[in-house]
């Protein structure tokens, strides 16, 4: 590259960051002056402060969260176990907010719509202790220094700082707890797939469906003594067994989380009337068993899943979708790496 090229893309990024900083100058002057009297929001001293949180995120609707306890729950618009780090970090960054500067002492409507402080617009956050009304804050719009708020009932638009909108406009799935499995791989003695022939039947087209649907259906079986793992496809042993791949699948399983939730949606949507397959992992000294069913795709390769003795619907994330209906294949070695061929 030239001396003459260089100075273009020189001058090229000279002219962004000239850019950058008048908007940003633009945008600061929209948010008004320092104000002289210091105005802080309610103090937040940790989540010992809070048992009801409730937040309002302009088309995302009201979440309500609770304190049972020790831990929190979602109330609302689902009855659910709360995603705990979620709301610690919620609860951490309410009490770092600090007014800094007066944007507007007297907002008409109009001012709050330019501000997004409208209903249609806003995050109105309420927080509660006991009967105790603790903080009733509503967030807008936001530039180069900082986010702009009101403190409900009172007309004054200010800026503050220590906002983090991500932890606030989470959708509802986000306030959820996402954990379907959590157990450590290492003390699992076994795991076993079962597939139905519905698991891989559309795999083959025409004549080839059902032979295809036939050799995909089946029990995958896989038993650990000492450190040695030992498998079987449908009471077979499996002679190219890859004990690797055993320990890839228990590691997508023992920490599994969803990435959504089927609310509402029937066994014609989800297919857990007749599941695909059924993953059953049992751990060493009696200490649990665990029972994973899926059901029909959900969006892509991810699946819809249960766990015995809950109710809830989860969608279940590719990965652990493909390790639950997997062919044979996946857990052996290649047939030329030295192994014999298993024939299947």
């Amino acid at each position: 590259m030239n001396r003459q090229q260089w100075i273009g893309i020189g001058g090229v990024v000279l002219v962004g960051l000239v850019i950058a900083v008048v908007q940003a100058k633009k945008s600061d002057e929209q948010m008004g002056v320092a104000t002289k009297d210091k105005v802080d929001l309610p103090e937040i001293k940790g989540s010992e402060d809070l048992d009801k949180i409730v937040i309002t995120n302009a088309d995302k609707g009201e979440v309500v969260l609770e304190k049972k306890g020790d831990k929190w729950e979602l109330s609302k618009p689902v009855s659910f176990p709360a995603n705990q780090a979620n709301v610690k970090t919620l609860v951490d960054n309410l009490k770092e907010l600090a007014v800094t500067e007066l944007v507007e002492p007297n907002a008409t409507e109009d001012i709050k719509k330019s501000y997004q402080l409208d209903p249609a617009h806003a995050v109105h956050v309420v927080g509660y202790k006991g009967s105790d009304k603790k903080l009733d804050d509503i967030f807008g719009k936001s530039g180069g220094r900082g986010q702009t708020v009101m403190v409900a009932d009172k007309p004054a638009i200010y800026v503050a700082k220590g906002y983090s909108s991500y932890l606030y406009a989470r959708e509802v799935k986000g306030w959820r707890d996402t954990e379907i499995l959590k157990f450590e791989d290492g003390n699992v003695i076994s795991l076993v797939i079962d597939k139905t022939a519905e698991a891989a039947g559309a795999a083959a087209a025409g004549a080839d469906a059902g032979a295809a649907a036939k050799k995909a259906a089946g029990t995958l079986s896989f038993t650990k003594a000492g450190d040695k793992w030992a498998g079987t496809w449908n009471g077979q042993a499996i002679p190219r067994l890859d004990e690797e791949k055993i320990k890839d699948a228990l590691r997508v399983f023992h920490a599994l989380n969803a990435d959504d939730f089927g609310d509402g949606k029937g066994a014609d949507v989800t297919g857990l009337d007749k599941p695909v397959a059924t993953v059953t992992i049992a751990l060493k000294d009696n200490a649990g068993k665990y029972v994973l069913k899926l059901g029909k795709q959900a969006t892509g390769s991810e699946r819809y899943g249960t766990k015995d003795g809950s109710e809830t619907v989860y969608v279940i994330p590719s990965t652990a979708s493909e390790w639950a209906t997997p062919d044979v294949s996946k857990f052996e070695h290649p047939a030329d790496a030295g192994a014999k061929d298993s024939g299947k």
